[in-house]
């Protein structure tokens, strides 16, 4: 009996350790070629060229960076909207970022439209329409290969674009898929309470995919949130990813050389080219 035991341990363990077993992993991150044959998906990488153009809603006009692929092609369409912090430096870095990718990125500047500084603590409504009126003129260009386009944000950004999906019922009509960096999912108006254990009720009305990065140092009220966001959205059976790195916090995507750790750019690294193919994919269909 014990014989008999020991044989069977021995094969248990081969076919665990020896690769005998031929079941695919089916985990979402898991890929064969590179498992078996050391393929990585190659990192597409363009020369970015970017200028400056305006749109109006009624007497406002919204100074807008358009960063793009430096030729004479066309690309996807994406809108990147700024949170908190504006679209200063660091955050015009960003958009290139995306743009280098291979997609036609607009980033309007809605604080500076409206003459509001940096860090504002009380949400202005009104900005959400700003934040809306890129839409339009992003789809209206010429140099766009896709009929429609995806909305990628972070911070207060990602409430702002979370309106303009579900309040301005752009989603699936002309944004096919949503990206943010550590969203804040509340209205930033909400009472405290709010701010920790509830969540924007327009989550509930989320229907295109979703792609969150945050990291395991998040705030924990912002991570709460989030978290609870998720549940929502899986609960709802809603094509919804979140993915958390290890090591590093908020601001991870953009902080600056004197305080930037090698946690920080594996993880904005990372999350760049997971958005790329996440935005290539569901724009796909919708090539012109």
């Amino acid at each position: 009996m014990r014989t008999l035991l020991f044989l069977f341990l021995v094969v248990s363990s081969f076919n665990s350790f020896g690769h005998e077993i031929k079941e695919e992993d089916k985990s979402w991150w898991w890929e064969t070629s590179w498992w078996e044959e050391g393929q990585i998906k190659p990192v597409v990488n363009h020369k970015v060229k970017v200028n400056w153009i305006e749109y109006s809603r009624g007497d406002i006009s919204v100074p807008t960076m358009v960063a793009r692929p430096d030729d004479n092609r066309k690309y996807p369409a994406v809108v990147f909207q700024h949170g908190r912090r504006g679209l200063g430096d660091l955050m015009q870095r960003q958009v290139k970022r995306i743009a280098a990718r291979g997609f036609v990125v607009l980033a309007p500047d809605i604080y500076k439209a409206n003459f509001i500084g940096t860090h504002p603590i009380e949400h202005d409504y009104e900005l959400e329409k700003d934040a809306n009126g890129v839409v339009d003129v992003l789809l209206a260009r010429k140099d766009i290969s896709t009929s429609k386009a995806c909305i990628v944000s972070h911070t207060r950004g990602g409430y702002y674009s979370l309106k303009v999906s579900t309040t301005f019922k752009r989603q699936q009509k002309d944004l096919v898929c949503y990206v943010s960096y550590y969203p804040h999912w509340q209205d930033p108006n909400a009472p405290e309470p709010s701010q920790v254990y509830g969540y924007a009720p327009e989550i509930d009305d989320l229907k295109i995919p979703v792609l969150v990065f945050i990291g395991d140092e998040e705030q924990y009220q912002r991570r709460r949130v989030i978290e609870t966001s998720f549940k929502v959205l899986k609960d709802k059976k809603r094509d919804a990813r979140l993915i958390i790195y290890p090591g590093v916090g908020r601001g991870f995507d953009f902080r600056p050389p004197n305080v930037r750790t090698f946690a920080d750019d594996l993880a904005s690294k990372d999350a760049i080219q997971r958005m790329a193919r996440f935005i290539n994919k569901h724009l796909k269909p919708y090539q012109k």
